[in-house]
């Protein structure tokens, strides 16, 4: 008897505070990754193709930066037009120092970019990055911008903190 009364109590502490300990901080639905070029070769398991200026190419499923490496955004109008958005995103000092290595080791390929899922743009390395700014000129929607909003701060314009 004393057996079943101690299980009952501990089931009725350790539950609500399992409950506790699992409601942090709410998680966000937005997601943005970039993916490098891979061979054609690699794993299929590991890859997925995409079509870049007409051409079928392979991109690594792993992406090299992800949402937590974006440290704030700025959407802008894209020249495409209607509700087509462009944006940059500003990596975090660690995840900029990464950037830069991978830009300057894989010159000459393709980077796609995925917001929420979806591929928007794709760019191509021509030389290393080393400010820690991704420009995305195209298909990031409105509703996209509102689920980043939730999730990351918008880079502050400068001088806005000089009036502070």
């Amino acid at each position: 008897m004393n057996l079943r009364l101690a299980a009952l109590l501990m089931a009725l502490f350790l539950i609500p505070s399992a409950t506790v300990l699992a409601s942090g901080k709410r998680s966000s639905k937005a997601t943005v990754s970039l993916h490098i070029e891979s061979e054609g070769t690699d794993n299929p398991k590991m890859i997925f193709p995409y079509t870049v200026e007409g051409r079928q190419r392979y991109f690594r499923r792993m992406p090299e930066i992800m949402t937590n490496d974006v440290e704030a955004f700025s959407p802008f109008p894209s020249e495409v037009g209607g509700d087509n958005y462009g944006a940059v995103f500003k990596l975090t000092a660690r995840a900029a120092r990464r950037y830069a290595a991978i830009s300057s080791a894989n010159q000459g390929r393709w980077m796609i970019i995925q917001v929420n899922g979806r591929a928007v743009d794709v760019l191509y390395i021509d030389k290393p990055v080393d400010d820690g700014l991704i420009v995305v000129w195209k298909g990031i929607t409105l509703a996209d911008t509102t689920t980043l909003d939730d999730a990351k701060p918008r880079i502050e314009a400068k001088g806005k903190k000089d009036k502070e």
